[in-house]
């Protein structure tokens, strides 16, 4: 029997194109094929087109789909989901210890080792699904992954006691922190270069600034992007302040730590959170994100649409298949 085909996005030594001879996924036990309905171009993405990590296959981890095959569980076929992206071994220290995400032998969707959403299927096991109720559009729902990273702050830090929180980088995962945060009741103020990031967060009745506050923020969040970022976010920490660090980039940064001794800055860096309950605040519409669509183009055209998604201020572009 021929192996069946499909088309997608596909990424090696740094270049991406687009195929249609691309193996579709076969599922095996405890693991199920999707049928991608929409996928979501994200910093990181555009970082590994640059080198980030050696990355050779099909990228994208931001998606919502619908179970096409589950040889386990035929109950769950044309189920709508979203998917956590870190696939675990479940037998390591980490897994043990009930932190997956940090498996020692992990793979990760689209990112390390795992064929990602740019495609017409993609592959995962069943427990990273989280069904997506109908009152939530797949417009909303392909938000999950990213809101989801953005919840996983108020786990991690105490936002809410802080006496100021300070957000570095306002674009397409910084919008959604800025939401999150500003839900949670906490003092929030966000730093912004580009008016069009401005206009969006002062939509949503979130405070902004044009110029860093040297040494009074108790929380900055830093998530530019960039390397230039974490030196903005030392600056505006106090004293015995904390940094959360959201991004991921190519290349390496200059630290000063020396700076960071004297002054006991306390640094928490910030990665994947809780997909369901990313799915629930977008059920109950505490996060509604469909005005971060940039625009929504097919899959062919997915070149394209991840130059447009690198030019500076252009929010949230989505792919969704070829007709």
């Amino acid at each position: 029997m021929a192996e069946a085909k499909m088309k997608g996005l596909w990424l090696e030594d740094r270049r991406l194109s687009f195929r249609r001879d691309l193996p579709r996924p076969d599922p095996g036990p405890g693991e199920a094929l999707v049928r991608v309905r929409l996928a979501g171009i994200c910093g990181t993405d555009l970082e590994l087109v640059k080198g980030y990590y050696p990355f050779r296959g099909i990228p994208g981890h931001e998606f919502v789909g619908e179970i096409a095959e589950a040889p386990d569980a035929s109950d769950r076929v044309g189920e709508r989901v979203v998917g956590a992206i870190n696939v675990a071994c479940t037998s390591c220290q980490y897994c043990r210890r009930g932190v997956p995400e940090h498996c020692e032998d992990r793979t990760v969707l689209g990112i390390l080792g795992h064929n990602g959403a740019f495609a017409d299927y993609l592959q995962l096991p069943l427990c990273n699904l989280t069904r997506v109720p109908d009152s939530v559009g797949d417009e909303a729902a392909v938000f999950s992954e990213p809101l989801a990273a953005a919840l996983r702050i108020l786990e991690q830090v105490d936002a809410i006691s802080s006496e100021s929180v300070l957000l570095i980088g306002a674009g397409r995962l910084g919008q959604l922190i800025a939401r999150v945060l500003a839900r949670s009741g906490c003092p929030l103020k966000v730093f912004v270069r580009r008016p069009s990031q401005r206009e969006m967060l002062r939509r949503h009745s979130i405070d902004c600034l044009e110029q860093i506050p040297i040494a009074q923020a108790d929380l900055v969040v830093e998530a530019t992007g960039s390397a230039e970022g974490f030196e903005l976010a030392r600056k505006a920490v106090r004293p015995r302040g904390t940094i959360v660090l959201k991004s991921t980039y190519h290349g390496v940064a200059s630290v000063d730590f020396s700076r960071l001794v004297v002054d006991e800055t306390t640094l928490v860096g910030s990665r994947c959170g809780p997909l369901p309950a990313a799915v629930e605040w977008l059920a109950d519409g505490r996060i509604t994100p469909a005005d971060l669509i940039a625009d929504v183009v097919e899959i062919d055209q997915g070149v394209e649409a991840f130059r447009r998604a690198a030019e500076p201020g252009v929010f949230k572009i989505l792919l969704k298949p070829a007709e």
